[in-house]
C-alpha cells in the first residue's frame, strides 16, 4: 500500500515534467525558426530592430535627384542614432556617396569583396557591415552600412539538413533521458515527502479503528487540517470511551443498589406470604390486613422503581410524546407543596411557597412537569433533616423562573457534578429514601424535553438552590 501510493504520485510528477519539457522544446524550435525566417529578434519592442533589418529598410532613405545619389536627413539621423555609416556603390562597385565613412575605407569593390563583406567580418573595416541594395530607374545600386557598436556582431552558419535532423534526434533523446532522470529523482523526493504524512494518517486511522485512541499529531504542512481533525476525533473517542466506562460503572452501581433495594421488599413479601400460607399459624383478621398492607406497600415501591426505569429509558431515547397544554404553573406548584405537606411522613417539614403573581401560564405536559418538580422538592427533603427550611418560588420575567432553595447541609462538589447522572444516588441520601437513583435524572430530562433549563448551585453547610427556566 505504501509503495503503491508513492508510485502513483511519482508517476504523476514524471508525466507532468516530461510534458513540460516537450512543450519547452516545441516552443524553442518555434521561436528559433521564426527568428531565422523573419530575421527579427523575438520579444522586441517597437524601438528595437536587428542590424540586418535596419540595413534592408534603409533603402527608404536613399534618394536620387539631379543625377546624384544621396540620403535623406532622416536617414542621417538614423545612422547617427545607431552609430553607423553608409557607402553607396554603383553597379561596378564604385563609391557614389558616403556618409560618416571611416578613414581608409575602399572606394571600389569587386563583386567577390562585396559578398565577403556581407557574409564575413572584415578586420580591415573595424565595423560590422551589412549589404543591401535599391533599384532606381532600372539601375541597381548597392550600399554598405557599417555598425561601429562592438555589441553588434554576425556569424555565418552553414549546415547539412540531414546532419541537423540527426543531431536533433540524438540531442532530443539525450535531453529527454537526462530530464527524465532528473524528473524521476525530483518526483521520488517530492512524492516521498507528499505521501509520508498520508502514511502517518492511514496508520493513525488504523489505530483508531483498533480502539487505540492515544493519538496526538502536530498539525502542519498541507494536511494540517486533516491532522487537526484526526486529533479531534481521537479526543472525542477518548472522551466517549471514558463516558462509556463511567456509564457502565454507574449501571453496575445502579444494578447493585436496585438489587439491594428490591431484595428487602421481596424478602418481606416472601416472608409474610410464607407465614400466611403456613397452616400452623392462625392469624386474626387484623393481622392478615396488616400483613397485606405491608405486602401492598412493598409491591407499590417495586412498581415505582420499575416505572422510573421505564420512564428514564423512554426519555433517554426520545420516545416519549409530550402532551402539552397551557396551565397555570402557580396552581400546579401550590398543589404539589400541599400534597407533600399532607403526606404524614413530611407533614412536619418547613416548606414555604412564595409567589408574586397568581397567574403564570406555560405550555407544558402537566403530568411530567408535576413529576419533575415533585422529584426536585423531595430531593431537598430527603437530603436534609426536618429543621431545614425549603422555599419554593415562581416568578415571570422574560421566561418563567422556578426556584427550590434550602438552607440544609449542601452537596459536595464531586457529587454536584454527578447529581443529574442516571443511576446515581448521593452519599447524603437518608434512610427514608430508598429510590432508584433516577429521580434527579428524570427531572432533568423532563425539563430539557420542554426546551427548559435547570441549574443547581450548592455550598456545603449552607444549602442548595435549584433554578428552572421555562
Amino acid at each position: 500500500m505504501k509503495w503503491r501510493l508513492t508510485g502513483r504520485f511519482l508517476l504523476s510528477v514524471v508525466i507532468v515534467v516530461i510534458l513540460v519539457i516537450f512543450i519547452n522544446i516545441l516552443t524553442f524550435l518555434a521561436l528559433f525558426f521564426a527568428q531565422s525566417a523573419f530575421n527579427v529578434p523575438i520579444f522586441q519592442d517597437r524601438e528595437t530592430i536587428s542590424a540586418e533589418s535596419f540595413t534592408r529598410r534603409f533603402q527608404e532613405h536613399i534618394t536620387f535627384s539631379n543625377n546624384e545619389v544621396a540620403i535623406s536627413n532622416q536617414g542621417k539621423k538614423e545612422l547617427i542614432k545607431h552609430e553607423a555609416w553608409v557607402q553607396i556603390l554603383d553597379e561596378n562597385g564604385k563609391e557614389l556617396y558616403g556618409y560618416r565613412l571611416p578613414e581608409g575605407i575602399k572606394k571600389k569593390y569587386t563583386p567577390l569583396e562585396v559578398v565577403n563583406i556581407h557574409k564575413y567580418v572584415e578586420k580591415d573595416i573595424y565595423a560590422t557591415v551589412f549589404v543591401s541594395g535599391k533599384k532606381i530607374d532600372n539601375y541597381n545600386y548597392s550600399y554598405l552600412i557599417g555598425f561601429e557598436n562592438p555589441s553588434i556582431e554576425k556569424i555565418t552558419l552553414s549546415y547539412d539538413s540531414r546532419d541537423l535532423l540527426h543531431n536533433f534526434k540524438i540531442g532530443s533523446i539525450l535531453i529527454l533521458l537526462i530530464d527524465g532522470l532528473i524528473a524521476l529523482l525530483i518526483g521520488y523526493l517530492f512524492s516521498k515527502r507528499l505521501t509520508k504524512p498520508l502514511h502517518t494518517l492511514i496508520d493513525g486511522i488504523k489505530r483508531l479503528a483498533n480502539k487505540d485512541y492515544n493519538i496526538n499529531y502536530e498539525p502542519k504542512g498541507i494536511y494540517k487540517d486533516v491532522f487537526y481533525n484526526v486529533n479531534y476525533l481521537s479526543n472525542q473517542l477518548t472522551e466517549n470511551e471514558r463516558e462509556r466506562k463511567k456509564l457502565d460503572q454507574m449501571k453496575e452501581e445502579w444494578i447493585g443498589n436496585i438489587s439491594h433495594d428490591m431484595k428487602t421488599p421481596l424478602a418481606s413479601i416472601q416472608g409474610y406470604a410464607e407465614m400466611m400460607k403456613d397452616p400452623e399459624y392462625q392469624f386474626s383478621l387484623d393481622e392478615m390486613r396488616e400483613y397485606a398492607e405491608i405486602i401492598e406497600r412493598k409491591s407499590l415501591y417495586m412498581k415505582d422503581v420499575l416505572e422510573d426505569l421505564n420512564l428514564t429509558m423512554r426519555l433517554k431515547n426520545k420516545e416519549l410524546t409530550l402532551n402539552k397544554k397551557t396551565i397555570n404553573i402557580v396552581t400546579l406548584l401550590r398543589n404539589i407543596v400541599i400534597d407533600i405537606l399532607n403526606d404524614a411522613r413530611y407533614s412536619n417539614r418547613n416548606i414555604e411557597f412564595q409567589v408574586h403573581q397568581e397567574m403564570i401560564r406555560v405550555d407544558v405536559d402537566e403530568i411530567l412537569v408535576r413529576r419533575a418538580l415533585t422529584n426536585l422538592i423531595y430531593n431537598a427533603i430527603v437530603h436534609n433533616d426536618s429543621k431545614v427550611k425549603i422555599v419554593v418560588s415562581v416568578k415571570k420575567k422574560d421566561r418563567t423562573h422556578i426556584t427550590i432553595k434550602d438552607d440544609g447541609k449542601g452537596i459536595k462538589k464531586e457529587e454536584l457534578n454527578r447529581i443529574f447522572d442516571r443511576y446515581y444516588r448521593g452519599t447524603n441520601t437518608g434512610e427514608s429514601h430508598k429510590g432508584s437513583g433516577l429521580g434527579m435524572a428524570i427531572a432533568n430530562d423532563i425539563i430539557r424535553a420542554h426546551d427548559g433549563e435547570i441549574r443547581i448551585d450548592s455550598v456545603v453547610g449552607h444549602g442548595t438552590t435549584i433554578e428552572i427556566q421555562f
